[in-house]
């Protein structure tokens, strides 16, 4: 076994690795941007070494910067974790002319299953099925839309060297694949630094279901399936092992193509083999196709581990060790049902942009493994993925463990950031999907109901005027005491009546809005709101409010001294929704646009994201170019109405 390993990685995949080298007894060494200097994978590792700015180019993806950080702090292996560098073969080619071991598959492995197109070309001639499509060399625009044409619509444009959703889009007519195409080759060169792409067959109910597999080089084992189908644009949301309705003929037949493939390639480490399957007719042995390889380990990975006991990381470390598989498929089963969910800074009611801030409260439920890399205090960064943590849960019945899900999701407090919390507790009371029925659809079906977000009832409103005024520590004998009777004060919340709160004792209030009164009242870090089903605990930093529990609810303090801005103004203008850099700008002064028309595109947080014109007009000026890095909340366009 080594004694130390470096991670060439960051947030919460860091994490998770130490720990595991720490069970082994093994010493870890961290590598950090400039602003992940304070970061939780650096405080937990045995060393730490900064290896550039912010941007990943200048840290995260300077292979040679790492190599050399290994090398200077005795570090025997480096494990590549998932993202970045993960899926490098030039990478791991790099790191082994270095004397050092790559805790991962090889350099061939990772060639071989890189493109997709010739890895489809592979799994065909090793026996697994894979899905009718055009993966030609032949990237000219006309040549692209007549395969699609021959294979029949609704097709789905994929970058060859793409994952996790960068670089696809699904196309449904004709008519929309010109433009789709110019998209997903754009999204594909930033993400990848190649613009290829292949064409397939969209299937019209699919279910996206992987199975993990390992593998010593020679032999290969598969250990089980994870079913990923709850998706948002390509992107997982939650998932879960094993796969509803999953029968053991099709388990066996799956496990047997993805063990093929490992074995087709020499696999060596953690894998995950990813198949289409067509839901449609329920789960058959002829239903499934092959989509893609992951060489590396997934981020759904806990799931797996859940359910077989397995440490998959540990695993990793064995093998590149130079240790064989440490079990054979017969000693391998299942046990019980888990569900990983990953919890997001992102603004749902705006689309799911990806939000920043800095973490004023992050608590996690103790009855759910929390994989996380930020602490309270942490800042969400706009140059990395705005994951916060993934929310893991097992139980012996699927209805259990989606069950502790909903508990664990209840029980986790954020505060400081928008999150996707809420939109993560509505879908585990989804009633089709908790009933397995799920299909990679089965959000954006029902979206508008899973981001509803009511109007808040009274309780919670005088729950946030209560934590306005800070009650919890209002706690003199005396608070409230007046001889002409209770003196109120008004609290102003954004989009809530004028709201007033009068202190009766310590610790103790009145709220009235219109006619409706209740008493509030602290006890031991919660409120107790008269009408609430439960105490309530929440925050109060920064001018916003923030509710916990299983609809966690959000209000911001309004200043009564700040004056509005015009709102025929700020129609006007196009603002960017969040930190990035302007990708492309379509238009120019004196253009005629008319609404939803194409004005820029901002790529922020590793997605490339359409700004559009609200309304029709003329564009009176643009403010950025190209190239610009902006803030949140820059004016990029300025329209003025037609003449």
């Amino acid at each position: 076994m080594f004694d130390k390993i470096l991670i060439a990685n960051r947030g919460e995949i860091a994490c998770r690795i130490i720990r595991s080298a720490r069970a082994l007894g093994v010493k870890s060494v961290a590598v950090y941007s400039q602003v992940d200097k304070s970061a939780l994978h650096v405080a937990l590792a045995d060393q730490a070494v900064a290896i550039g700015g912010p941007a990943p180019r200048d840290s995260y993806l300077r292979g040679q910067a790492i190599i050399q950080a290994a090398l200077a702090t005795g570090a025997q292996a480096i494990h590549p974790g998932y993202g970045f560098l993960s899926e490098n073969p030039d990478f791991v080619a790099a790191v082994q002319d270095a004397g050092l071991v790559f805790i991962g598959p090889s350099e061939s492995a990772i060639r071989a299953m890189g493109l997709k197109d010739a890895a489809k070309a592979l799994m065909h001639d090793a026996g697994v099925p894979v899905v009718p499509g055009y993966h030609g060399a032949n990237q000219d625009p006309e040549h692209l839309a007549g395969a699609a044409d021959a294979i029949g619509y609704p097709v789905l444009i994929k970058a060859v060297a793409g994952g996790g959703g960068k670089g696809m889009r699904l196309v449904e007519r004709p008519e929309d694949f010109a433009e789709a195409l110019d998209s997903a080759k754009s999204e594909a060169a930033t993400a990848f630094g190649n613009d290829a792409v292949l064409v397939e067959k969209f299937i019209l109910k699919p279910r996206h279901i992987e199975m993990q597999i390992f593998g010593d080089g020679v032999e290969a084992v598969h250990l089980f399936e994870r079913d990923c189908s709850l998706q948002r644009r390509h992107q997982k949301v939650i998932e879960e092992a094993p796969a509803p309705g999953m029968t053991e003929e099709m388990r066996a037949a799956m496990g047997q193509a993805a063990v093929r493939a490992a074995q087709a390639i020499g696999y060596k480490g953690a894998g995950t083999v990813e198949f289409i399957v067509d839901g449609a007719r329920g789960l058959r042995p002829d239903g499934f196709w092959f989509m893609e390889m992951n060489t590396r380990l997934q981020v759904e990975h806990p799931v797996t581990e859940a359910i077989t006991g397995i440490d998959l990381v540990e695993w990793q470390l064995r093998v590149a060790a130079g240790e064989g598989l440490p079990l054979g498929q017969d000693a391998l089963s299942i046990s019980g049902h888990a569900f990983e969910a990953r919890l997001y800074a992102e603004d749902v009611p705006a689309g799911f942009l990806p939000a920043t801030g800095r973490l004023r409260h992050l608590r996690f439920s103790e009855g759910a493994r929390n994989d996380t890399g930020v602490r309270s205090g942490d800042e969400i960064s706009p140059w990395y993925d705005p994951m916060i943590a993934k929310v893991i849960t097992h139980g012996p019945t699927r209805a259990l463990a989606l069950k502790r899900l909903e508990a664990a999701l209840g029980g986790t407090e954020v505060a400081g950031t928008v999150t996707n919390l809420g939109f993560l507790s509505a879908l585990t009371r989804h009633a089709g999907f908790r009933a397995g029925d799920v299909d990679t659809g089965l959000i954006a079906r029902d979206l508008d109901m899973l981001c509803h977000q009511k109007a808040p009832e009274f309780w919670q409103v005088a729950a946030a005027a209560a934590l306005a005024i800070d009650l919890a520590h209002l706690t003199d004998p005396l608070a409230g005491f007046a001889q002409a009777g209770l003196i109120w004060q008004s609290v102003a919340l954004e989009d809530v009546a004028p709201l007033h709160i009068a202190v009766t004792g310590p610790a103790q209030a009145r709220v009235r809005l219109d006619d409706n009164e209740v008493s509030v009242s602290a006890e031991g870090g919660a409120l107790r709101v008269e009408g609430a089903p439960e105490l309530v605990r929440g925050i109060c930093a920064a001018g916003r409010i923030t509710l916990f529990g299983a609809m966690p609810c959000d209000f911001v303090l309004c200043d009564p001294l700040e004056r509005e801005n015009g709102a025929d103004a700020a129609s006007d203008l196009v603002l960017a929704p969040m930190p990035g850099l302007v990708k492309a700008v379509f238009v120019a002064v004196g253009d005629s646009v008319e609404i939803g028309a194409r004005l820029a595109i901002l790529e922020a947080m590793k997605m490339e994201h359409t700004l559009t014109a609200a309304r029709a007009g003329i564009i009176a000026e643009v403010l950025a170019q190209p190239g610009a890095q902006v803030e949140a909340g820059t004016a990029l366009v300025v329209l003025e109405d037609e003449a």
